[in-house]
């Protein structure tokens, strides 16, 4: 069996080496923990078919390789419209993570099939490009578990390095499922690729900076056709310390929606 990002023993989880992430090795990648998140929220059942129409993800705390117990609930129950939640805990009862899913009915409208077109900078598909293979910035860990193959901005262009600040785009796959053989969500795929958005569009060295992520928030149009999720960022960032990246998500065909996450930014 292919190694998980989560093994599952009962009602407890535990994350595996493949979710490590960039600022420190024992702390969960956020994609990592906002794809298992949004797996939970799939799960969720509903009174009559439901497209998950936005996902918010809070990051409070670190999750780390300490076994985690999840918890999911509605919110609010409707033949229209209906709100999931999902929390990751510590033993305690204290909340690590959490998401909310907000879903609306499907229902089937006679409009034309042509979708969005494709973000700027991912003209050009996964086949076309190599992968990103990390350097000693971006550390292993979620790094095997995502194949990163990148198109556009500072990070696709041979002669800059990693952490170096711009826009950037490509395309991102999970490689392995999100908890133990489970069939990985459309949703899940989302959400690791969007939280992707503030490292590869570094909005400052990563050497000399953090810009962690404390949330990530997708509005979703459409789920994606196959395994790979286009991805366009942009970060910026004020001398407050605060940043914003803005993640255009695309497929093959187009615009599937947007990802956006707010950064804390400080000196390292």
């Amino acid at each position: 069996m292919t190694t998980p990002l989560f093994e599952r023993d009962g009602d407890r989880y535990a994350a595996t080496p493949l979710t490590s992430g960039p600022w420190d090795t024992d702390h969960c990648h956020g994609g990592a923990t906002s794809a298992l998140l949004a797996q939970l929220v799939e799960q969720v059942g509903s009174l009559v078919p439901m497209h998950t129409a936005r996902l918010t993800v809070e990051l409070l705390r670190p999750v780390t390789r300490e076994p985690f117990e999840v918890r999911t609930e509605v919110v609010r129950e409707g033949r229209r419209v209906q709100l999931v939640r999902a929390a990751l805990l510590r033993a305690d009862g204290t909340e690590l993570s959490t998401a909310t899913g907000l879903r609306v009915r499907r229902g089937e409208l006679a409009l034309p099939e042509d979708a969005d077109p494709l973000p700027p900078g991912l003209e050009r598909g996964p086949d076309a490009l190599s992968s990103f293979t990390g350097s000693d910035v971006w550390q292993a860990g979620f790094f095997e578990a995502a194949e990163v193959r990148l198109a556009e901005g500072a990070l696709g262009v041979p002669s800059h390095g990693p952490g170096t600040p711009g826009v950037a785009a490509g395309w991102i796959r999970l490689r392995v499922p999100v908890v133990d053989d489970e069939p990985i969500t459309a949703l899940s795929r989302l959400a690791a690729a969007g939280d992707f958005g503030n490292g590869i569009s570094a909005p400052l060295p990563m050497d000399r900076y953090l810009f962690i992520n404390p949330d990530l928030t997708i509005a979703v149009d459409r789920f994606p056709v196959d395994e790979w999720v286009g991805v366009a960022s942009r970060s910026t960032t004020q001398a407050t310390g605060v940043g914003r990246t803005v993640t255009a998500l695309a497929d093959h065909r187009g615009r599937l929606g947007t990802a956006l996450q707010s950064l804390y930014v400080a000196e390292r």
